[in-house]
């Protein structure tokens, strides 16, 4: 299937391909799982329609190209950068030989599916797709003291003529997998980076926390040291980055987690479950595609009389209306009528392509199970602020008045929300994460799944202890002796 913004944007002169366009794409009429999706739409910004189409086909269970990895590695020079030394290298080689033809000091390339017009650096061509597997890619090059990449970018179909577009169709139709690239892994002595933000509102772990996470690190014969923003050009001195500040995707926090995964660190969070946590479309599709309960979601593009008329035909008021990757209840807001629904869904879409609407149940409480390595680790209940219906009360300015948070040992949770909060995280992966739940008349039901969960002294440990660190930093050995262990 080959994605495009509008119809018209994709001619080929053959049935190989199915056209479909964007907003039909992401209304579900294409979502055949294990189906190769081709995503020619004319933006992949950040929160744009085409993010979201990338998002909802990895979501659906089926191949794309560009993935939302791939698109977010390639959308700050900061980060593809990292992955460009080797290509830089090749490059050189590869137009060493010119044997005294004159050379410009700088030249773009187009690269349709991992292929190039320009003989010479057609092997470079297919190394850059493998890096980076985006459908239309538009290299520069620029020569100083030697040859280096100096910019990539992924283009839409409107670049193309009728004759490169008949190729890239006949080449789309060709091409078979996604390739796979491995980190390299690199050793070092057991030493754990722990970035933080000191001046955080809401950090991921108190002083406190941090402190004992320092103290039982130095007991299990570990050095975990606090670092900062400013600690990038230090972080392969590390054999391991531990992220404790509040994660997104267009962040230091990401770039951080890229350069950590680049350099063979072990990695918690990791990119990928940082891409998979942060955005609650992909969460919602994730979850309802695996049979997991969670609140009636329903995505909206825009607002029109004929979308409210069907959601309201679904979800009862209040409804409540989400962005995708807020944090601590920002861009989270209820709404009871028609009217405000309005007001509140168009100032939303204006910071985001699409939004959630959410059934509203309420509970006394939210749980929060803390799951490690597919393996649950703490349980928390979440009381809602004093006189409101959310965990975090915001005023005017922002600034935001918690609930009480109380740890319970594992036993006193009820099993089949433990048990929904492990399949839940293991759609993700294997790090460290906090699902958030409720238990409602019907039964458990997921709200989301949290990548870098609060472990704050007072609240989460308080049944554990320092056992609780302990777990968490014993589980940061046994990744670290795997890797070690493969190096020798």
């Amino acid at each position: 299937m080959v994605v495009v913004d509008h119809a018209r944007d994709w001619r080929t002169p053959d049935g190989d391909c199915t056209v479909i366009e964007a907003d039909d794409f992401l209304a579900g009429c294409a979502s055949d799982e294990g189906a190769l999706v081709i995503n020619l739409c004319g933006s992949y910004k950040y929160l744009s329609v085409g993010y979201y189409c990338s998002l909802m086909a990895q979501a659906r269970g089926q191949q794309v190209l560009p993935s939302v990895k791939t698109i977010n590695d390639l959308s700050r020079k900061a980060i593809y950068t990292l992955d460009t030394g080797e290509l830089d290298r090749a490059l050189n080689e590869a137009l060493g030989g010119a044997g005294g033809v004159p050379m410009p000091v700088a030249f773009s390339l187009d690269i349709r599916f991992g292929m190039t017009d320009y003989a010479p650096l057609a092997a470079l061509a297919r190394s850059i797709f493998d890096t980076f597997p985006a459908p239309l890619l538009r290299v520069d090059f620029a020569r100083g003291d030697a040859w280096h990449i100096a910019a990539i970018r992924m283009h839409g179909p409107g670049a193309l003529g009728d004759s490169e577009r008949s190729a890239c169709a006949a080449l789309a139709a060709a091409w078979e997998g996604l390739p796979r690239r491995a980190p390299a892994a690199r050793r070092y002595r057991y030493r754990i980076a722990m970035l933080h933000d000191a001046h955080e509102e809401l950090a991921p772990s108190n002083p406190a926390a941090l402190a004992r996470f320092a103290a039982v690190g130095r007991e299990l014969g570990l050095e975990v040291a606090p670092v900062s923003r400013l600690d990038f050009s230090h972080l392969a001195e590390f054999d391991a980055l531990f992220i404790r500040e509040t994660t997104a995707i267009n962040h230091h926090t990401y770039l951080f987690a890229k350069k950590a995964e680049s350099e063979g660190l072990v990695v918690i969070d990791d990119p990928s479950s940082i891409l998979r946590c942060t955005n609650k479309v992909y969460l919602a599709d994730l979850l309802r595609r695996h049979g997991i309960p969670t609140p009636l979601t329903l995505t909206l593009q825009k607002v029109d009389a004929g979308a409210l008329a069907a959601i309201e035909a679904r979800i009862a008021y209040p409804m409540v209306l989400k962005i995708p990757d807020g944090a601590f209840s920002r861009g989270v807001v209820k709404v009871h009528d028609a009217d405000e629904f309005r007001r509140v869904a168009q100032e939303l879409l204006r910071q985001s392509a699409l939004i959630l609407v959410q059934e509203y149940l309420y509970t006394d409480f939210d749980w929060r199970i803390g799951v490690l390595n597919r393996q649950a680790i703490f349980a928390s209940k979440y009381f809602m602020s004093k006189g409101h219906w959310q965990v975090a009360k915001r005023d005017a300015s922002g600034k935001a008045e918690f609930g009480m948070a109380a740890a319970v040992p594992l036993g006193e949770a009820p099993p089949e929300l433990l048990d929904y909060a492990l399949r839940a995280a293991n759609l993700i992966g294997d790090g460290l994460y906090g699902v958030d739940m409720k238990m409602t008349p019907r039964g458990p039901v997921v709200i989301e799944v949290n990548d870098n969960p609060n472990i704050d002294a007072g609240a989460e440990d308080s049944v554990l202890g320092d056992e609780l660190y302990r777990i968490v930093l014993r589980d940061f050995v046994r990744r670290l002796d795997l890797l070690h262990g493969a190096n020798l």
